[in-house]
């Protein structure tokens, strides 16, 4: 694998790797009735990050690359599964509520992670990281209680779901850390194709949607993959500090496409989504600073 360790050029890398992810907001707001075609959507962009991860994994390990689904045990199965729930949990949130909120929550994973590590693995929480947590938790609180209509509850709901999803995975990570982190995201790629495959047969729906979504469902796995694939060249050089608060470019990036009038979606976040993402924000922050007192690296490789 290509590895960045000059520091000045891994953290445009890791950028762009943020800028990449967040454009997957607005290629889902300009689909077709999303809502109505969840599980082509799942089993589109499933089946595109599948394949893109293994023919990642071929040009950089050769023939033998399938080798690594050998290595991923317990840890990798479940990892992939928690992603794999992530996914899915993603297009029915981002569905049913805004975008903001969507990737507010997504926000949280890194007090998500925290909590489960504590609850599995017995690592400990620091008082600081629990001031964290609390302000992240008065953010998330304060979202839910300003969209309280149905439909976006539900979204709201599914985001916090998303966003637990994503954390098993990272702590599946930390349990067994040689474990093949691309293709436990490939086995999450699986396991959304094959999942979303069993819906559609059971439920006989189609396979697919119109070309035009299906193009757009392949985008967004295409997103998805190439900013992995840059997160993963640049994290091994960024302490984990600055790829935390680097990370908020997502999340930042994916509200402003979706408001921005040129993109043709103009969808401008409540007053109280405002509030609680200002909370997570600077949760988000403290939580960086601290990771950069203890001087820790986290890496995908």
């Amino acid at each position: 694998m290509v590895e960045l360790k000059n520091e000045k050029i891994a953290i445009p890398v890791v950028l762009f790797a943020g800028l990449l992810w967040s454009f997957g907001p607005l290629v889902v707001r300009h689909m077709d009735n999303p809502q109505l075609v969840p599980w082509q959507y799942i089993f589109g962009r499933g089946l595109t990050i599948f394949i893109i991860l293994n023919f990642y994994l071929y040009f950089e390990e050769g023939i033998n690359f399938y080798k690594n689904y050998k290595k991923i045990g317990k840890s990798g199965i479940i990892g992939g599964c928690g992603l794999g729930v992530a996914m899915i949990s993603f297009i029915y949130s981002i569905t049913n509520t805004t975008a903001a909120i969507t990737l507010l929550c997504l926000a949280a994973m890194p007090f998500f992670t925290a909590i489960l590590a504590y609850l599995f693995l017995k690592e400990k929480i620091s008082y600081n990281v629990w001031i964290s947590i609390f302000l992240a938790a008065i953010g998330i609180i304060t979202m839910a209680i300003g969209n309280n209509e149905k439909n976006t509850i539900i979204g709201f709901l599914f985001g916090v779901i998303s966003s637990i999803g994503f954390s098993v995975f990272s702590v599946t990570l930390r349990w067994r850390k040689e474990t093949p982190k691309f293709t436990t995201v490939a086995i999450a790629g699986l396991f959304c194709f094959v999942f979303a495959a069993i819906i559609l047969l059971v439920t006989k729906q189609s396979f697919f949607s119109t070309s035009y979504n299906s193009s757009m469902f392949s985008l967004h796995g295409i997103l998805v993959c190439f900013g992995l694939i840059l997160y993963s060249i640049g994290s091994k050089a960024i302490p984990a500090a600055e790829l935390t608060l680097l990370s908020l470019t997502e999340v930042i990036g994916g509200i402003f496409w979706v408001w921005l009038p040129i993109f043709g979606i103009n969808e401008i976040p409540s007053t109280n989504t405002i509030i609680g993402g200002f909370f997570l924000f600077i949760s988000l922050v403290y939580y960086s600073l601290i990771m950069r007192w203890n001087k820790r690296h986290i890496a995908l490789n």
